[in-house]
């Protein structure tokens, strides 16, 4: 003890020596910061900078954690970082994590920030199997964080394999199934598909609203020993103090809620909890060090004051913090409502185009249909009064034809007086001249109606002509793209206060099908589960689902609205030392 304390003091006195300034490094679940900070700075005002960076206001629920051997520390507010046991390190690192959860998540946590810090630390916890959560809540939580970190579901866009780098399951509960990466990947994604229309705030919140039932969360496990020499666990959280067997941190034997705890004792290693109902049996226990001893105390009064401090009326910065919250809540709801109007008036807008586009190839279809009707009109013109000159031509070739054949007739009578067999042969010739001018008049009058009826063709085909040149007039003039007007109603407050109104009345419809879809979800896999792979802790949860019983089934109802505050506030809750 003594060579590690003259350890740390040489480590401090070098830093001094060296520089009047030090570096620190601050690992949030995100990201990394670094400070360059003076020899005397306290770890408040370190704990502040860092709050400062992060632009956190509601500080009580986190700490700046470091490793000491093989356990953990938070740094202390009213001392020095150097003088406290920190990493004898340059860069010294620090952990920024939550150190007490909310009872609630979603009345509690007020800034997105705070939110997002809980939502990335509480699901590392269940990844790393910290919390253990069962198959069908793994799948449901996954396809939050799955939402939160994609948005809405689109499937041309999310296609099978979209999930496969990520982790997003325990691998206990991988393990435990005869499933493929592809099986596991199906369920999570029709999951994801059913939050359309979620933002990232409202799914982390969701994610937390869910992890938050679970029997292992926000719960600190310690190892201690009771009167008799038997090894137990001790839980330290939000609603109160807990003994757990060694090989089950899912039920506790006994509870001590916070408001039925008169005080705590601390001598050296052991700790007296005395119940305010002084019939009530005292419970004692030892811890092993003086170190977990010290943070066991740290997290009771912390975990108390907070317990208290819900129950009284909201200090004015957090009245200030919720009026805010309301406000940029109802400002991104009509934010929200304006881009969802925006995105369906796109998709309305782009419906319209297609459906002129469609419409301009249709007229555009016809127009060509037209011009071929027009080119053929013209070509089939141009025949017909080509062939209408030929006949008339014809016509009158005919009829002078048939005029020398009269003149040849009245010679032939002329010279009738000839001889009798010039007579006969005259005659007969007449009658064949006669015949002749017969036909050619037929003939003639036939070629006349012929041309007159290819007049008539001529005339109809231009007439055709003009009738498909007006029509294409007609299709060109046609305003094919049209105007499109959209008229917008901004929503005003009041219709948005009903709107809340009626999203807290369909709050409670969500939670039953948030258990309809768990219990469908265990039902679909259960077939596929290996047995023999179940953990002690599958076990227990089983066995707790079946008989009803939860890390809350040994405490009363505590009130947690403002209603209960004249009553608690008169707990004589004291820790002594």
């Amino acid at each position: 003890m003594a060579s590690a304390l003259a350890a740390k003091m040489g480590f401090n006195s070098l830093l001094r020596k060296q520089a009047k300034n030090f570096s620190v490094r601050i690992c949030t679940m995100e990201s990394d910061m670094e400070f360059n900070c003076e020899v005397k700075l306290k770890g408040k005002e370190l704990f502040d900078l860092v709050c400062r960076a992060l632009g956190l206001r509601e500080t009580w629920f986190f700490g700046l954690q470091y490793n000491v051997k093989d356990t953990v520390a938070w740094l202390k507010m009213e001392k020095r970082v150097l003088d406290q046991e920190i990493p004898k390190e340059e860069p010294i690192t620090f952990q920024f994590l939550a150190k007490f959860y909310p009872e609630n998540a979603e009345e509690e946590l007020v800034q997105d920030i705070t939110q997002h810090l809980f939502f990335l630390q509480v699901k590392k916890k269940i990844l790393d199997e910290e919390i253990h959560c069962p198959p069908e809540a793994s799948v449901l939580l996954a396809s939050y964080a799955v939402h939160a970190k994609y948005g809405d579901y689109d499937p041309g866009i999310h296609k099978p394999g979209f999930l496969a780098e990520e982790e997003l399951l325990p691998k206990r509960v991988i393990n435990l199934y005869q499933m493929t990466p592809e099986m596991w990947e199906e369920r999570i994604t029709a999951c994801y598909a059913q939050h359309r229309g979620r933002t990232r705030d409202e799914a982390e919140m969701e994610y937390l609203k869910i992890a938050q039932d679970l029997d292992m969360y926000g719960v600190n496990y310690f190892l201690i020993r009771n009167k008799k020499g038997t090894d137990l666990l001790l839980g330290v959280d939000a609603l109160g103090l807990h003994i757990y067997d060694l090989d089950n941190k899912l039920t506790p034997k006994c509870s001590f809620p916070w408001n039925e705890i008169r005080n705590i004792s601390y001598s050296d290693k052991e700790f007296t909890i005395k119940p305010l109902d002084k019939k009530a049996n005292v419970f004692k226990f030892n811890s092993s060090r003086l170190r977990v001893n010290k943070l066991i105390l740290q997290l009771c009064i912390g975990n108390h004051d907070l317990f208290m401090r819900r129950r009284r009326v909201d200090s004015l910065e957090v009245q200030q913090m919720k009026a805010q919250a309301r406000e940029e809540h109802a400002r991104k709801q009509v934010e929200r409502q304006r881009l969802q109007r925006e995105k369906q008036m796109r998709e309305e807008a782009e419906r319209a185009r297609n459906e002129l586009e469609r419409r301009l190839m249709h007229l555009q279809d016809e127009a060509q249909m037209a011009n071929d009707a027009l080119l053929r009109s013209e070509q089939t013109a141009d025949l017909l009064a080509e062939k209408a000159q030929i006949a008339e031509e014809e016509a009158k070739l005919l009829a002078e034809k048939a005029a020398e054949a009269e003149t040849e007739m009245q010679r032939i009578k002329v010279t009738a007086i000839r001889g009798q067999e010039e007579r006969r042969l005259i005659e007969q010739k007449m009658i064949q001249a006669e015949m002749l001018a017969l036909q050619m008049a037929e003939e003639s009058e036939r070629r006349a109606k012929e041309a007159e009826h290819l007049k008539q063709d001529l005339q109809e085909a231009r007439e055709s002509e003009r009738r498909a040149k007006h029509k294409l007039l007609e299709i060109m003039s046609k305003d094919v793209y049209g105007k499109t007007v959209f008229e917008f109603k901004d929503t005003d407050m009041k219709r948005l206060s009903m709107e809340i109104e009626k999203e807290k009345v369909e709050y409670m419809e969500k939670s039953k099908h948030l258990q309809e879809q768990l219990n469908e979800l265990k039902t679909e896999i259960e077939s596929l589960k290996l047995k023999e792979r179940e953990t002690p802790l599958d076990i227990i949860h089983n066995q707790n689902a079946e008989q009803g019983t939860s890390k809350h089934s040994n405490f009363k109802k505590v009130p947690n609205s403002r209603h209960g505050a004249q009553i608690l506030l008169c707990l004589p809750f004291i820790i002594r030392l």
